[in-house]
């Protein structure tokens, strides 16, 4: 387990100092509106407390249903960067170097190994679904802010998830693929 408690804590620091650098560069407002940075924010949490109940005994179920949820999301975040955001935006340069490369590729990597290696939850279906709470909770914030916020309040479409009215489908694509991410992330215990 020695394997797991190292690769926790390094998905920890990495997304710690990301972070840190994006928030030192943008200003905590603005960095924080991402489901990036949320979503990692979210596994690095999850690692600690991996990596804390390793060092000290037994991992509770509870931990590793969090790590699960964690790994969810920011496997989301992978897939969207490479297969929409790198596309639409026709600039994987800067959405996987800097920070970003931390944030879009190395810590997902690093959390989908550790659960599935080490890091498993027991659980039917309902850790499935918890799997999918962070995107869905996310989904509603985002679709507020980029759609039903007055004008002037409104967040710029920074994921181009509307599209000139298109969220239905976004809406459906984000959740699905995150439903099939958690299943998949399950069906390997």
């Amino acid at each position: 387990m020695k394997a797991s408690i190292i690769i926790n804590l390094i998905t920890a620091v990495c997304v710690a100092a990301a972070v840190r650098k994006h928030i030192k560069e943008s200003g905590v407002k603005h960095v924080m509106r991402y489901y990036t940075t949320l979503s990692n924010i979210l596994c690095a949490a999850a690692s600690l407390f991996v990596m804390l109940c390793r060092l000290t005994g037994a991992v509770p179920n509870w931990v590793l249903v969090f790590k699960h949820v964690g790994t969810v999301a920011v496997t989301l975040t992978l897939l969207v960067v490479l297969l929409y955001l790198g596309p639409a935006y026709r600039n994987y340069k800067d959405l996987l170097s800097g920070p970003s490369f931390f944030l879009h590729l190395f810590c997902p990597l690093l959390a989908i190994v550790s659960r599935i290696a080490w890091d498993r939850p027991e659980g039917g279906l309902g850790v499935v679904f918890l799997g999918v709470l962070p995107a869905l909770l996310y989904g509603l914030l985002y679709f507020q802010k980029v759609v039903v916020a007055p004008e002037n309040r409104r967040w710029e479409d920074f994921y181009k998830f509307n599209g000139n009215g298109k969220w239905p489908i976004s809406a459906v694509s984000v959740m699905g693929g995150c439903f099939v991410i958690s299943l998949l992330l399950w069906l390997c215990d």
